[in-house]
């Protein structure tokens, strides 16, 4: 059974979500730990909730990024991480670290990527006029938002759409989808390899598996 940490910086709802799917068997492995990088995050308190350990790194308590990955790394190598999903974890990695453990961590990001890397996503796709916005699951290498896309959902727009209604529907496909990319790694189904994404030893296409 594969040992999965959780690194987030607030709310922690897909963390949630993986950690329901956990315990009703639909995920065949543990999460051993969360690991945030605020103190105040509100994803430690649904971990102690859960009895799983928590780790927090402040940045201020390091001279670098760098220093500050290579601690979290440490801790990952004590904790046997065989998967590191960031789930709202929102503080950009070192290359030294994404490097470090290429090909086990996942991310999950508010757009189809390429589309809109980075913050204010939902912003801009309606700035934009788009008809279309959604989520990214993807593994993560040193270019932000950058790594192979695992899978993509999509929903609408509206023309008379309020933000909040696009970030409910957003947030509605992550936590359907993100659970099953999980499973999809602990389950060996789901791989990278020469930077590509694999399931079931076929390459995906540059946009993923797609759900609508």
């Amino acid at each position: 059974m594969k040992k999965i940490v959780v690194m987030l910086s607030g709310n922690g709802s897909n963390f949630q979500k993986i950690l329901e799917a956990q315990q009703k068997g639909k995920i065949h492995g543990e999460i051993c730990a969360v690991i945030a990088n605020k103190a105040d995050a509100f994803g430690l308190e649904r971990a102690k909730e859960a009895g799983i350990p928590t780790f927090v790194f402040l940045r201020k308590n390091f001279a670098s990024n760098l220093a500050m990955d290579e601690a979290i790394a440490q801790q990952l190598d004590v904790l046997g991480a065989d998967l590191i999903v960031l789930a709202g974890y929102m503080k950009i990695l070192t290359a030294e670290f994404t490097q470090r453990f290429a090909g086990k961590i996942l991310n999950i990001h508010p757009s189809l990527l390429p589309k809109y890397p980075g913050l204010h996503t939902h912003e801009r796709a309606m700035e934009a006029g788009d008809s279309e916005h959604g989520m990214t699951i993807h593994f993560v290498n040193e270019e932000v938002d950058g790594g192979a896309v695992i899978l993509q959902a999509k929903v609408p727009i509206y023309p008379d759409d309020q933000i909040d209604e696009v970030i409910q529907r957003v947030h509605e496909q992550e936590h359907r989808c993100y659970p099953l990319v999980v499973q999809w790694f602990c389950a060996d189904r789901l791989a990278l390899k020469e930077g590509k994404a694999y399931l079931d030893n076929h390459p995906l296409s540059p946009e993923g598996y797609a759900f609508d």
